[in-house]
């Protein structure tokens, strides 16, 4: 039984994909088989696995990391899907075709969007994106502020034609701080406010997708 692909894509620049990759695929990594793919020219989810990498040494990340792009990342992505449970994948903001191709292959598209005006803008163009693509998608908020979303952008996400998550990531410094080491806030910050919200979002969104093998060995 092939594993599932989860694709995280937003339009916007700027919105925490990476992070938010980054974060649900250690979190999954714990009981799960996971691997990364990385299809933003930037590489910032490629950067990051680097640096984990040199601090965790090699083949000890709990992760498998695989670059692609074009019409390759799709067929990288079901390759990887083979031997993995859960395969994440990084998009490219302001991807039209590319991000359409790869979202085809996906079983659940995440879209982190932060709650202001500009982002929910971007956001509508992702959902379109994804529509024609096929798979379901649900929003995530991604750097809520600490205080209660306006009741105004609340009913704005809950108008858009996908779920809104109900778990939040709150916008904490302690997520910059563990990415540049190529780390987590679960691992760096296991008891804290953001590894709990992380480790929520998780439980919600993997609860989303049709239901995995379990990994030998693991709890």
């Amino acid at each position: 039984m092939p594993g599932r692909i989860l694709v995280v894509a937003q339009q916007k620049g700027g919105s925490g994909k990476t992070t938010l990759a980054a974060h649900l695929a250690v979190a999954h990594a714990v009981t799960r088989r996971v691997a990364i793919l990385d299809v933003d020219p930037q590489g910032s989810l490629g950067q990051w696995f680097e640096r984990r990498e040199r601090r965790l040494g090699e083949g000890a990340t709990g992760l498998e990391m695989r670059t692609a792009s074009g019409w390759g990342a799709k067929r990288e992505a079901r390759l990887l899907a083979r031997e993995h449970d859960l395969v994440l994948i990084d998009m490219p903001p302001r991807s039209d075709l590319e991000a359409r191709n790869v979202i085809e292959a996906a079983d659940l598209v995440v879209v982190p969007v932060q709650p202001t005006p500009v982002d929910l803008w971007a956001t509508e163009a992702t959902l379109e994106l994804v529509e024609r693509g096929g798979p379901p998608a649900v929003l995530v908020v991604n750097r809520a502020p600490a205080r209660p979303i306006g009741e105004a952008v609340l009913a704005a996400l809950n108008a858009l034609p996908a779920p809104l998550a109900a778990t939040q990531l709150v916008n904490r410094v302690a997520y910059g701080q563990t990415m540049g080491s190529g780390g987590t806030v679960i691992e760096s910050f296991p008891s804290s406010k953001a590894a709990a919200e992380v480790r929520a979002l998780a439980i919600e969104v993997y609860g989303m997708l049709p239901e995995l093998p379990r990994r030998s060995g693991t709890r």
